[in-house]
């Protein structure tokens, strides 16, 4: 049985039929991604409810920030029925999963707890499932968003992109209403986390992507260009809230509408 409608928030648009605004549940809100999420779902006046794992050692920083934003943080820990009363309890339309573990994460992850890493397998796709399963318990499910990967249609050998492939399939092969969203890079000069590399090959591959966009092919360079995780969240959330059919996976260039 669904639950009962999240509280009103003076904040939050009303649609032109008089319907409540959507309800935004953000799976992995303290990451990149998930915190500018929360704060332009936030900024949009939806309720959201912001996700944070208890233990978590950023609940304490982004807590206050995401309450102080107006959202409903919610420390769950990652089991099924907790995550599946929860989202009826706030009557949750649409579940963003941002789930996912760096290298470094996870050796960080490691030393806390005094076990092995955590694996790809274990958080990026263990815990997405976990997600979507609550989901699927719920009459009407919500709608899954998912922040995949380019290349989880053509994994290989990495762990990283097999994760991604395996929760797609499942995703195409359930119940829930579901969108899955391929960004290439995913960086910024806001971000947290020290990744010089990966900041190094981003700006090499958009000044190339520059020259390719300039020769016409605007598609490829809107594909494969780097996204801020403000970007990322504005075009996830226009797509998933637009999203009306049982399921699709798009890169960006279509949500760029290149």
């Amino acid at each position: 049985m669904p639950g009962p409608a999240a509280e009103s928030d003076p904040a939050a648009p009303v649609s032109d039929a008089g319907a409540p605004p959507p309800v935004v549940f953000v799976a992995g809100a303290t990451g990149y991604t998930g915190r500018a999420l929360v704060a332009e779902a936030r900024r949009r006046g939806l309720v959201t409810l912001a996700h944070i794992r208890p233990g978590s050692s950023r609940a304490a920083a982004l807590r206050p920030i995401f309450e102080a934003a107006g959202a409903t943080v919610l420390a769950l820990p990652w089991e099924p029925a907790p995550v599946a009363e929860a989202l009826a309890a706030h009557g949750a339309t649409h579940v963003f999963s941002l789930l996912g573990i760096t290298a470094a994460g996870a050796r960080k992850e490691a030393a806390r707890r005094g076990g092995p890493a955590p694996s790809y397998d274990a958080v990026d796709k263990g815990l997405t499932l976990l997600l979507h399963t609550a989901c699927a318990d719920l009459a009407p499910p919500p709608r899954f968003v998912y922040l995949s990967s380019l290349g989880a249609d053509r994994p290989g050998a990495s762990a990283y992109l097999r994760a991604r492939h395996d929760v797609e399939a499942a995703l195409a092969a359930g119940g829930v209403p579901w969108l899955s969203v391929r960004p290439a890079f995913i960086s910024g000069p806001d971000r947290d986390e020290s990744r010089p590399l990966e900041r190094l090959g981003a700006v090499v591959s958009d000044g190339l992507l520059g020259l390719v966009g300039l020769l016409g092919a605007r598609r490829t360079a809107a594909r494969y260009a780097t996204t801020s995780g403000a970007e990322l969240a504005r075009l996830m959330l226009d797509a998933g809230l637009a999203e009306t059919g049982p399921g699709r996976v798009v890169d960006m260039a279509a949500l760029r509408g290149a």
